[in-house]
């Protein structure tokens, strides 16, 4: 990894095609507002239903050339076995590091997958080792300044929500970039959505969080700190 991967915000997610579901839309976003993002997935697919992991790099190889994001990477943890240890939280330090984000999306803390869970909390430790200017690895310690979970699919209300309606499109096709997960084919079919379905429910979630927070198509996102305003004559969204 070079300099060239020194990005303002880094994605971090359990599975390759995670991002894309929770905050594509945002990096999108980003990157129209001339942001440089980047996304680390901890796992290769290996373990999936669908596909394999060399079907899986490509794919997502193909959704960060849509999202714009500077770099991507993907750990050596194994698929469906994310576990929060010391070894995996460095393996996230050395990224850190490297990329220097002032912000980092994880996935929410809770959900129905292990690996999801994990992550949040693995990625929230391994930020905190970052900033250790004890703990030695190639690059200088790091500490990034703002974490924001990525909340689309928990029973939450979020903290904020991103509009994303100038990119909801865009959003689409980096998910769909995914072509071993989500076109119809017979492994997996009873746990899958039918590829007909998928724009209609992805659509539909973006929307209802648009409408929460007055805009068309939106993403949204928890943060455990109180947020600080400047000016109440300022803050966006109607309150009737």
């Amino acid at each position: 990894m070079t300099n060239e991967a020194n990005a303002e915000v880094l994605a971090i997610a359990a599975h390759r095609d995670d991002v894309e579901q929770t905050c594509g839309g945002t990096l999108l976003k980003l990157r129209a507002q001339g942001v440089r993002t980047a996304i680390l997935d901890l796992t290769r697919g290996e373990a999936g239903t669908r596909g394999s992991a060399a079907e899986r790099e490509a794919e997502a190889m193909e959704a960060a050339k849509i999202l714009g994001v500077v770099w991507r990477g993907a750990l050596d943890i194994p698929d469906g076995r994310v576990e929060n240890t010391y070894e995996n939280r460095v393996k996230i330090v050395e990224v850190l590091r490297r990329v220097r984000p002032r912000v980092v999306i994880l996935p929410y803390w809770t959900g129905r997958h292990p690996d999801h869970y994990t992550t949040s909390a693995l990625g929230y430790e391994a930020c905190f080792l970052s900033g250790l200017k004890k703990l030695e690895t190639d690059a200088p310690a790091w500490r990034p300044f703002k974490i924001v979970y990525a909340s689309l699919y928990a029973d939450v209300r979020p903290s904020f929500v991103v509009d994303i309606t100038a990119h909801v499109e865009e959003r689409h096709q980096a998910l769909m970039a995914y072509r071993s997960q989500f076109a119809n084919q017979e492994a997996g079919s009873g746990l899958f959505v039918p590829e007909e379905e998928i724009r209609e429910r992805t659509f539909a979630e973006a929307r209802h969080y648009g409408l929460l927070a007055g805009v068309t198509y939106g993403e949204p996102f928890v943060q455990k700190e109180v947020g600080l305003v400047e000016d109440l004559t300022i803050i966006p969204v109607a309150s009737m």
